[in-house]
């Protein structure tokens, strides 16, 4: 049987985002595919007004029931987190299942190009880092590493050696394997990041294609936990979710209104 994931991410009512991006992809794989929504928002947060509905009280009400019923999981993935109390909750509940071999996967979403997204408050930064200390992986982007790290954000980019201290630090944090994502080094676009599973540190590069979308960070991890779930080495695994996401973004580029997403039930078979 497939190893069987839970999303706990937000849903946004329109725009291919978060659990909505994510779902499509591991489903495709083949793997059983659980969701447990962590705000419920009515559209993604580009559009810059919204209205978002906080699911913590649900939440809490959730794991008790799961716990009865004998719900488990092999892997757990999350996104966006709404509160320092729904941290909490979810973190203590990832390390009750990590305890028993769950895998935790941590995507720390909370801003892109050195800010914070729109709606994303400073409070979020210590929320993720609570998550960050029961994650066996953890990606971030440049900007989020920063915030979490605390370490200055620097537009131009970093040096081989700042980026290996900056995976340390996060590392410090309590991920035990770390990606950073979208980060320039010596000039040049790359994914750094350490393995825990193999004690070496690594870098891959890549073409930045001018186009934004949301949502490519949550299809950037659903390609990457297929591939990782399938026992496939994180290296590997790391440059098939670039390549994939890299062919998403190329193949809408033309789309009209970018903002809601790419519709990615279309490319699945790409994939």
């Amino acid at each position: 049987m497939k190893q069987q994931i839970l999303l706990v991410n937000d849903i946004a009512g329109y725009g291919k985002v978060a659990t909505a991006a994510m779902l499509p992809i591991l489903s495709y794989y083949g793997f059983p595919v659980y969701n447990l929504p962590t705000c419920l928002v009515s559209n993604t947060l580009d559009y810059g007004k919204f209205n978002l509905l906080d699911t913590t009280d649900y939440i809490q009400g959730v794991f008790p029931v799961w716990r009865e019923l004998g719900f488990s999981f092999d892997a757990i993935a999350t996104g966006f987190i709404a509160s320092e109390r729904q941290a909490k909750i979810v973190s203590a509940y990832c390390k009750e299942e990590a305890a028993k071999g769950t895998t935790i996967f941590v995507d720390p979403i909370m801003g892109d190009e050195g800010k914070l997204y729109n709606g994303v408050t400073e409070k979020a930064i210590s929320c993720m880092r609570e998550m960050l200390s029961v994650a066996h992986l953890t990606y971030p982007n440049y900007t989020e590493a920063c915030y979490l790290a605390d370490h200055p954000y620097r537009e131009e980019g970093v040096s081989a050696e700042e980026a290996r201290m900056l995976v340390d630090k996060l590392r410090h944090i309590g991920a035990r394997s770390v990606l950073i994502t979208s980060i320039r080094v010596d000039g040049q676009s790359m994914v750094v990041g350490y393995n825990h599973h193999t004690d070496e540190y690594f870098s891959l590069d890549y073409t930045e294609i001018p186009v934004h979308f949301p949502g490519t960070g949550d299809m950037f991890s659903a390609i990457l936990i297929g591939h990782l779930l399938q026992d496939e080495p994180l290296l590997q695994s790391t440059r098939k979710a670039m390549d994939g996401v890299a062919m998403l973004i190329d193949l809408n580029r033309d789309n009209e209104d970018k903002n809601r997403g790419i519709p990615v039930e279309n490319f699945l078979h790409l994939l």
